[in-house]
């Protein structure tokens, strides 16, 4: 299993990195961390120095290639990462088929 990105995700992601004057081939780094009011949150950001840890996990969707910790993996195996601008709030979101509960603004998360 590994994670998949939705169409508007991709154009999302290719617009930021065109706005940060990155390389087409920078990597996104997705990682889960302890925080928010569920327990666990989602990071996401650009790898600009691309320097791959022991354990990282490397997929690739669409053209974008992402690069997940181990421990983190555990917690994202199977999720799609989308993108939305509607009235219901813009932003990138997870949709995690591992998460038993998540907060009302979908920030945060448990399993």
């Amino acid at each position: 299993m590994s994670i998949s990105i939705t169409k508007r995700a991709v154009e999302r992601i290719e617009e930021i990195r065109q706005n940060q004057q990155l390389t087409e081939d920078a990597p996104l780094r997705v990682s889960v961390v302890s925080g928010g009011c569920s327990g666990l949150t989602y990071n996401i950001e650009f790898d600009k120095d691309q320097v791959q840890q022991s354990g990282d996990k490397e997929f690739e969707d669409s053209g974008i290639k992402l690069i997940v910790d181990m421990k983190s993996f555990l917690y994202l195996a199977g999720t799609k990462l989308d993108y939305t601008d509607g009235l219901e709030g813009q932003g990138f979101h997870f949709y995690n088929p591992n998460a038993s509960r998540t907060c009302s603004c979908g920030e945060s998360f448990s399993l």
